[in-house]
């Protein structure tokens, strides 16, 4: 059974089809998908969406790309949402939140520090319900990394990561575990490759950032939890290791980083 850890199942790109690819990829062996909200505006969406999909969780928090339209007020629903959510099982973790460096409009100073204190408020959540945390960090994972030292969450994951394996290492210290996915399945993306292939298999989960980061076979079609078990073949074959105990191992480091995280079918 796989899990995949970040997964944008209420997307538009999904349109009204999202149940119908949960079911699909539970089929397929997917035994939960984690659903990580990205504004205020989504929170119910992702909440009902993972009550709804047997093989569902939710994360709750605030994504970079929409840090320039929120508000102090939204963070304040945020932390409301978070305490009122820890009666849920199906609740998971503080996320999708973080850093974007990558987009021009985010690299202004003025909204870099905007980021950057969202970020910290973020973690600070997290830190005080002892969850862990989805953090986003392209071309940011050592800012990322600075803030989660200082402010220290019950760990978390390094989405999509491509950093360093200096990088990698300061956030497994923390706690971390790194998510790997499409990106890993390009002959061209080395760097990924040589990460997912030298790092302990215990400190890396599988994710798909569906609808986001197509695998190579899909590109540049729309992404699903359905290719999970695909990409997890890709992680063996670089591992050179048996498909079934790369399944069991990334679901299990899922479930040690998220100790929430609920078995399929389970309320």
């Amino acid at each position: 059974m796989w899990v995949d850890t970040h997964c944008h199942l209420d997307a538009h790109e999904f349109g009204s089809e999202s149940l119908q690819v949960a079911a699909r990829a539970g089929a397929q062996g997917v035994a939960m998908i984690v659903i990580p909200a990205v504004e205020r505006a989504n929170f119910a969406i992702v909440r009902d969406l993972a009550h709804a999909a047997p093989n569902a969780c939710y994360a709750l928090g605030i994504h970079p790309i929409f840090v320039p339209h929120a508000t102090e007020d939204d963070l304040l629903a945020l932390r409301a949402a978070v305490q009122a959510a820890m009666a849920d099982p199906r609740f998971v973790a503080i996320g999708e939140i973080g850093l974007d460096f990558f987009l021009p409009m985010l690299c202004e100073p003025a909204m870099r520090v905007k980021q950057e204190h969202f970020l910290r408020e973020q973690l600070k959540i997290a830190r005080d319900f002892d969850l862990p945390v989805l953090a986003h960090v392209r071309r940011s994972q050592d800012i990322v990394l600075k803030h989660a030292r200082q402010i220290r969450p019950n760990g978390g994951i390094a989405h999509a990561f491509n950093g360093s394996f200096q990088q990698a290492q300061g956030y497994i210290d923390l706690g971390f575990k790194l998510g790997f996915g499409g990106a890993m399945t390009y002959a061209r993306a080395l760097q990924i490759r040589r990460l997912a292939t030298g790092l302990p298999l215990d400190a890396i989960v599988l994710e798909t950032d569906a609808p986001d980061i197509s695998p190579s076979w899909l590109h540049p079609g729309r992404n699903s939890p359905e290719e999970l078990p695909r990409i997890g073949a890709v992680l063996a074959e670089l591992r050179g290791l048996d498909i079934a105990q790369v399944a069991a191992r990334t679901s299990a480091n899922a479930r040690a980083v998220m100790p929430r995280l609920p078995l399929m079918g389970r309320p």
